[in-house]
């Protein structure tokens, strides 16, 4: 399975906002957005944030939105298409559809600090949904799925470790997660309005269709 490797914290100070990436460190004052540097992104030559062009802000949003969902270009291109074939606003449904992916929901659970931390316990194989274990990330879910974990000690400790690390994150009101059986529910499919970074969805499809 192909992965990037790359420091994350410079995609946080490219982008210019928080990823959350590292999970709980992006909430201390180790995050790099919290230190001097943040209005600047990465490079030996730093300078300072500009308007840029508009190729350049269409792109932006694009990696932008690739790196929050942990997702490659081939990845990303497979899932604009599809969206380019709904009946929906084609910027809509990519994001509700990337919103949708198993490694998200886990993440959004807080069944882990990440959404590379939740690829980890999917690939692995930590969780089941409806009952079968499942072991990729990119999973689409539907109303009515159950996300469980398996009945293993491994696999109920590292749950239950990430629950305690974010006892103050709020879930999502399309999932809904029972802490002592261990169980997220989805109870809708996600909205436009469940996307946590700020996206102008338009320009990414400027891009992706020129």
């Amino acid at each position: 399975m192909s992965r990037e490797l790359g420091p994350a914290c410079r995609k946080c100070r490219r982008e210019g906002i928080k990823l959350m990436l590292k999970g709980s460190r992006c909430e201390t004052a180790k995050c790099a957005m919290e230190k001097q540097w943040r209005n600047f992104p990465p490079g030996m030559h730093p300078y300072r944030r500009t308007k840029g062009s508009e190729y350049a802000r269409r792109l932006r949003e694009k990696q932008k939105v690739k790196r929050y969902y942990g997702l490659l270009e081939r990845q990303f291109r497979r899932y604009f298409d599809l969206a380019s074939r709904s009946t929906q606003n084609t910027g809509v449904a990519l994001l509700t559809m990337l919103e949708r992916r198993l490694d998200n929901a886990v993440y959004k659970a807080n069944f882990a600090p990440s959404h590379k931390s939740a690829r980890q316990t999917i690939v692995h194989g930590h969780l089941e949904v409806n009952g079968r274990t499942v072991d990729r990330p990119g999973y689409l879910l539907k109303a009515g799925d159950r996300i469980t974990v398996r009945d293993r000690e491994a696999s109920q400790k590292l749950v239950r470790a990430a629950l305690e690390g974010a006892p103050n994150r709020s879930i999502q009101p399309w999932l809904r997660l029972d802490a002592n059986k261990l169980e997220v529910v989805v109870e809708a499919l996600p909205g436009r309005d469940d996307v946590q970074i700020p996206v102008e969805e338009n320009l990414i499809v400027e891009f992706c269709s020129r």
